[in-house]
This record gives structure tokens, C-alpha cells and sequence, in this order.
């Protein structure tokens, strides 16, 4: 092995172990200092776990320079070289999947969504059997300048990478964070780039591509923990389910409290925004009466609300109404969670929902509202 090469092995490695480490450490930190706010969303899907996935993403990485630095100084044979690589390669996109699962950014069809990720992990697997399949018969064989038996293990970076820059640009803009979010996707295609000569071998330039390889990791591991910071600055100005109160007190008129965004018992007239009023009503009724799965409401297609707009025009007319400072205007995480497969509930607990006993009689006898009725006689009766 040469000089230059084991220099970026072992670079390769210690800078990997320290983000891992890093990012252990702060997620471990999230967990202590945030523990009663982490315990009120009732056990549901947290940010703070994809985080601990990537972390054991990175670990993969130095697991897999460990693995690339036995090989080069002892004579292994290729097969189980390459089994291993593919292995380990496997694990880590497993890992960055198991992470994006719990992005509220990251594509809609991975966000929370259990069964299309179990699809997605059968797929990775077989992917990376037929690779291990392709090297046994072909090796490094290379047909036109193009060496078949890594395309499964190139095809597998390429949709993880677009995962992770879809996931983290979008994350990053939300957050007003733009240079952040440019970089991390100029670094994501570096990193994707420097892939390439492992498939198309007139590429080849082993400096080239160890220099990209470590610029690029050691960039996302330092954009890894400013996402991890930022989370944490989040979580501060979460306001807790607890401390909030919502009582609806006649047709379009609401009291809501959130004392941690300078909101204390401000009444919100939803005038002519009538499905805005009833839509809220909804979320309302069902997470004060209704039990575990009966609190949620479906949004998107063939679910109760057809579009996700509609909810963000909820906090969105309350932002209007009650204009305050930038930290104090309300997100809709803060008074909404996420729960999976295109369900959400409201975050404030049941006993801080009030609903004049008259508006809910109104509301559900419209023939519109017929399912809330049975709804609402169905839980009473419970009770």
C-alpha cells in the first residue's frame, strides 16, 4: 500500500470516529436535557433518533476504512474483500435511510412512511446481494471502460445521496439557513462524484478521488452536527403540550394560549375562514375524545383534509391575527404532530382543549359533519 494511500485511509478513519463520537454525544445530550419534552409526544417517531442513526452512519464509514486498511496491507482474497465492502456499504445505507425517516423535510414518500421504508430496505439488500453476485462472476473485469460489477453499488450511492440532498436542502431553507443549505448539496454531488471512477475506470485519478472523499466527509459530518445544533435551538422554542390551552367559544372564534411564544389567552376571530375554523375544530374533537389512533386525522389523498395547505393556513391566519415578534410567531410543528402515514394530531394534551358544549351540538348535527356525531356518541359512550 502506498504512502498516500494509507495516509487517507487512516485520515479517513479518526476523522470519521470523532463525528461519530460528536454526534453521540449530542445526541445523548438532547436526550437528557430535553427528556419531559421528548416524553410528552407520547412515544412517537423523534428527530433525536435519526440523528443516533447517523451517527452510526459515520461509524460504518470508519468500520469501512478499517476493513479497506486490512486489505491493503494483507493479501485477502478479493471475493471476500468485495463481500465485505458491499456489506458495509449496505449497513450504512441502511443507517441514512432509518435517519431520513424521521426528517420532517425528507421526501414525502420516506418521511414516517414504515412500509414504503421496509420496501426500500428489501430493495437495498437485493441490490447489494446482486452486486456481491456480478464481482463473483465478473470481478474487476471492466467491458467499454465500465466495470459492471460495482453499477448496484454505485446505483445505491446515487438514490442515497439524492435522498440526503433533498433532505437536507429543504431542511436547511426552512431554517433560513441558504449557505448551509447550497453547500451541503455542492458537497453531496462531490461525494457522489467521487464515486464514479469505482464504475467508469478511464476516471481513475486515486488523488483526485481521495481528496473529494475526504473534503466531502469531513464537510458533511461538520454539516451533520450544525444540523444537530440547530435542532437543538429548536427544541428550546418548542413550546411543551402541557402549557398550551385552546377553547373554542362560538362559530369562528377561538382562545388560544402558547406562553412560551408570548401568546396568553388571545382571542382568534376566524371571520369568513370557515374551513380553516372547522378543520381545527376537527383536530380539536377528535384528540378530546377520541383514544390512541382515534386522535388522528388523515391529510392528502383520500384522507379527511384532501391537502396539506389546509393545515398550514391554520397557523398561518393565527400568525396574521396575532402579528409578534419573528421568535414568536407559531410554526406548525408547534401545534401539530406528525405521526406517519399522512396523519397528524394536535400536540396540546386533552384536558387543555375546551369546546362550548352548543358550537359542538351545532357542529355536529350539520349533515356535513355526520361521521363527527357518530364520533363524538361513539367515545361518550365509551366513557
Amino acid at each position: 500500500m502506498l504512502l498516500a494511500e494509507k495516509f487517507h485511509i487512516l485520515s479517513h478513519i479518526f476523522i470519521s470516529l470523532i463525528g461519530s463520537i460528536l454526534l453521540i454525544a449530542l445526541w445523548y445530550n438532547i436526550r437528557s436535557r430535553f427528556k419531559k419534552l421528548l416524553a410528552e409526544e407520547e412515544g412517537l417517531n423523534r428527530v433525536d433518533k435519526g440523528l443516533a442513526y447517523l451517527s452510526m452512519a459515520i461509524f460504518i464509514w470508519v468500520l469501512s476504512g478499517i476493513w479497506s486498511f486490512l486489505a491493503g496491507n494483507f493479501a485477502l482474497q478479493e471475493a471476500l474483500v468485495h463481500a465485505i465492502r458491499s456489506l458495509l456499504s449496505t449497513v450504512n445505507n441502511l443507517f441514512l435511510l432509518l435517519a431520513l425517516f424521521y426528517f420532517h423535510q425528507s421526501p414525502r414518500f420516506i418521511y414516517k412512511n414504515s412500509k414504503n421504508v421496509k420496501r426500500i430496505t428489501l430493495g437495498i439488500i437485493g441490490l447489494s446481494l446482486f452486486s456481491m453476485g456480478l464481482f463473483q462472476k465478473f470481478g474487476y473485469q471492466s467491458f467499454n471502460g465500465i466495470i459492471v460489477s460495482f453499477i448496484p453499488d454505485l446505483m445505491l450511492s446515487a438514490f442515497s445521496c439524492y435522498l440526503m440532498l433533498v433532505s437536507f436542502y429543504k431542511t436547511f431553507m426552512l431554517r433560513e439557513l441558504k449557505v448551509v443549505a447550497f453547500l451541503s448539496v455542492f458537497l453531496i454531488t462531490i461525494l457522489f462524484y467521487s464515486q464514479l471512477p469505482e464504475v467508469f475506470s478511464n476516471m481513475n485519478d486515486d488523488f483526485e478521488n481521495n481528496l473529494m472523499k475526504i473534503i466531502a466527509k469531513t464537510s458533511l459530518i461538520s454539516i451533520f452536527l450544525v444540523l444537530a445544533t440547530n435542532w437543538v435551538m429548536q427544541l428550546a422554542q418548542t413550546p411543551k403540550p402541557s402549557e398550551m390551552s385552546l377553547q373554542f367559544l362560538d362559530w369562528s372564534l377561538v382562545n388560544l394560549s402558547v406562553p412560551s411564544k408570548g401568546i396568553h389567552q388571545k382571542t382568534i376571530d376566524f371571520k369568513g375562514k370557515t374551513t380553516q375554523f372547522k378543520n381545527l375544530l376537527k383536530f380539536a374533537i377528535r384528540r378530546k375524545a377520541g383514544k390512541g389512533e382515534e386522535q388522528y386525522i388523515e391529510i392528502g389523498k383520500g384522507g379527511e383534509i384532501l391537502r396539506q395547505t389546509y393545515l398550514s393556513r391554520i397557523i398561518d391566519n393565527i400568525n396574521q391575527i396575532l402579528p409578534g415578534e419573528e421568535n414568536e410567531q407559531l410554526e406548525r410543528n408547534d401545534l401539530f404532530t406528525f405521526v406517519g402515514q399522512g396523519k397528524y394530531r394536535l400536540r396540546m394534551i386533552p384536558k387543555n382543549i375546551t369546546i362550548d358544549q352548543t358550537l359542538l351540538k351545532e357542529f355536529t348535527n350539520d349533515t356535513d359533519n355526520q361521521d363527527y356525531r357518530q364520533f363524538v356518541t361513539f367515545c361518550n359512550s365509551k366513557t
